[in-house]
């Protein structure tokens, strides 16, 4: 589980829930009307602008970024030092019985037991590094969008208070409600796009690049088992990769 995105969520709910509760006052920020505007205003033109598919495909990926453990750079280097370690002590072929759920991996594997050509290996990671591109790009785009449409729905939920409290003049109890509506709406649209979707596409971003590298290591790793498999030169090509701190220097 990501600690931090769950961690960096609580908190800020939790600080403008506490901040509304140190006011004293929590039903004023209880507005039905001003979330059906935003929530439902934001889900509806969500569904228009993308296919469901791709509105699920988004959801399931901010779920993976709360469940899903982050792999690092130095993990992935860890891994291709024993995959060549096994390739020197028992052969490349025995890399063909290498167990990995990482699909990549497996079949980089593959192909060294095969004693493919690297610019094969390097057309096949291509081909894995832009389909998984185009597959977070997706999500990114969902969050991104939504992160656009809170807001926008929260200032047109202003102008029907607005709208509302203006035409209503001559009746000064009905002053209140529009005006907890006008102001409420803005606060929600900018409370769900700042602490939930703009963030989100800002993780699912770092995580595709951190998902990149990886797959970069696994091709630079793959290449280098092929071309000299001591796993201490693997080591210190791969190396390159990692920070000071994540190499120990």
């Amino acid at each position: 589980m990501d600690i931090a995105t769950l961690l960096g969520l609580i908190i800020g709910l939790g600080l403008v829930v506490g901040a509304i509760v140190i006011g004293g006052a929590v039903d004023v920020f209880l507005n039905v009307p001003g979330m059906m505007i935003v929530v439902g205003g934001t889900l509806a033109s969500i569904m228009v602008a993308f296919p469901f598919e791709e509105v699920l495909q988004a959801v399931k990926a901010a779920f993976k970024v709360f469940h899903q453990r982050k792999t690092s750079a130095r993990d992935v280097v860890n891994i291709m030092v024993k995959v060549a370690e096994i390739s020197r002590r028992e052969g490349l072929l025995a890399l063909e019985n290498v167990q990995t759920e990482n699909m990549v991996l497996k079949k980089s594997c593959q192909l060294i037991a095969d004693n493919a050509d690297t610019q094969l290996i390097h057309a096949t990671l291509a081909i894995e590094i832009n389909s998984m591109r185009r597959r977070h790009q997706v999500g990114q785009d969902v969050f991104k969008r939504l992160g656009s449409l809170a807001p926008a729905f929260g200032m047109m939920g202003t102008l029907i208070g607005l709208v509302q409290m203006l035409s209503r003049l001559n009746d000064p109890s009905t002053i209140g409600p529009a005006m907890a509506v006008a102001i409420l709406t803005t606060f929600y649209g900018s409370a769900m796009s700042t602490l939930i979707f703009i963030p989100l596409a800002a993780k699912l971003k770092a995580r595709t690049l951190q998902e990149q590298l990886n797959l970069e290591i696994i091709f630079e790793g793959a290449k280098s088992i092929l071309e000299n498999n001591n796993p201490r030169l693997v080591y210190e090509k791969l190396s390159s990769f990692l920070s000071p701190s994540e190499r120990g220097d």
